[in-house]
């Protein structure tokens, strides 16, 4: 689809969209859910009216604290979640989560298991959950990640948690997207601290040590270690200092506190402005992010590109061609 094709205004809604914008205004989670597979769409026709729901509905977003969850495998992060969820519902707060489950690169299958995971959660009216597979997207997170969290920001929910896949040289793409990044570790995992990517811990907003319980000595030793770590580490924001605090999700242990650290983070960023420049930094990135895939996958679609490209590709392979001459003729297609 040319992006040119994708219309700015809502006024070409047909009725049925209109009645699904009006359904998430209204909150209702079956109506969100549908919108939501709209925009996961691949279709040409399903993007189309995709831009146009979400262009409808993009005043009644923004309005929602936006955390990224992440951590190392086994860290606990949907109990974390799931604690943290329940409590919020507790103080009158509703919350969405958009899990990305990691796909098969072979099969493209994705177990989608965080609904299994979140059986408490799943239960209360006020949580919505949506498991979305990461479709070998890389960044730990959805194509569509973004869209999903502005629908739920128009559905009325006051949270939006989104869960990466875990810590890797590429999932950093959800700092991208969030107004607060968390990392998950472990208690007895002090000895990775040296493994770990430094631009994760750069920006990360703050670093949970859950399970606390298991190991209070090996707690506080390597919350020790992380504190030495961020200390060295010039912050993201001169006017926060990244907390790491321990807690015990499975015993709903210090959730409190970590929520106070979230409110503490926007009452330092908020009135200086960092906040807002953070969204507006964040939608422009977006953006380019957009533009950089269409025009990938403008470039593949070009008639002479999918002519030539095999050729020119065996000639690369067989070292007849160098790698930078066969990229420019064909980006040199793009001009005729």
């Amino acid at each position: 689809m040319n992006l040119s094709e994708v219309p700015v205004s809502a006024h070409s809604l047909s009725s049925a969209d209109q009645t699904l914008v009006e359904s998430v205004l209204a909150g209702q989670r079956r109506a969100l859910a549908k919108a939501i597979t709209l925009i996961e769409s691949t279709r040409a026709d399903h993007q189309q009216r995709a831009q146009q729901v979400l262009n409808a509905l993009l005043p009644k977003t923004g309005n929602a604290v936006r955390i990224g969850i992440s951590g190392v495998p086994g860290a606990g992060k949907s109990t974390f979640i799931e604690a943290l969820g329940v409590w919020l519902i507790e103080q009158g707060k509703k919350l969405a989560v958009l899990a990305v489950d990691p796909s098969s690169s072979v099969s493209g299958g994705s177990i989608l298991g965080d609904k299994t995971r979140m059986e408490q959660l799943c239960q209360r009216e006020e949580a919505f959950i949506r498991p979305s597979p990461s479709a070998g997207s890389l960044g730990g997170v959805a194509e569509k990640t973004r869209e999903a969290m502005l629908l739920c920001e128009a559905a009325g929910f006051d949270v939006i948690i989104i869960e990466t896949v875990g810590v890797g040289q590429s999932e950093t793409t959800v700092a991208g997207m969030v107004d607060m990044f968390c990392l998950l570790q472990l208690p007895n995992a002090g000895d990775d601290l040296q493994a770990i990517k430094k631009g994760i811990v750069e920006i990360a907003d703050m670093v949970v040590i859950n399970k606390a319980d298991i190991d209070r000595q090996a707690t506080a030793v390597v919350r020790a270690q992380w504190r030495n770590a961020l200390h060295m580490l010039r912050p993201a924001s001169p006017n926060w200092a990244p907390p790491v605090i321990a807690l015990s999700a499975l015993h709903k242990e210090g959730i409190a506190e970590f929520w106070e650290q979230v409110e503490k983070y926007q009452a330092a960023l908020k009135p200086t402005g960092e906040f807002q420049a953070k969204r507006q930094h964040q939608s422009l990135s977006w953006m380019w992010q957009l533009i950089d895939s269409g025009l990938r996958q403008h470039f593949r679609q070009h008639p002479r590109v999918q002519a030539n490209l095999p050729a020119l590709t065996l000639s690369v392979e067989q070292g007849n061609t160098t790698p930078a001459a066969a990229a420019y003729a064909l980006l040199d297609y793009l001009k005729h």
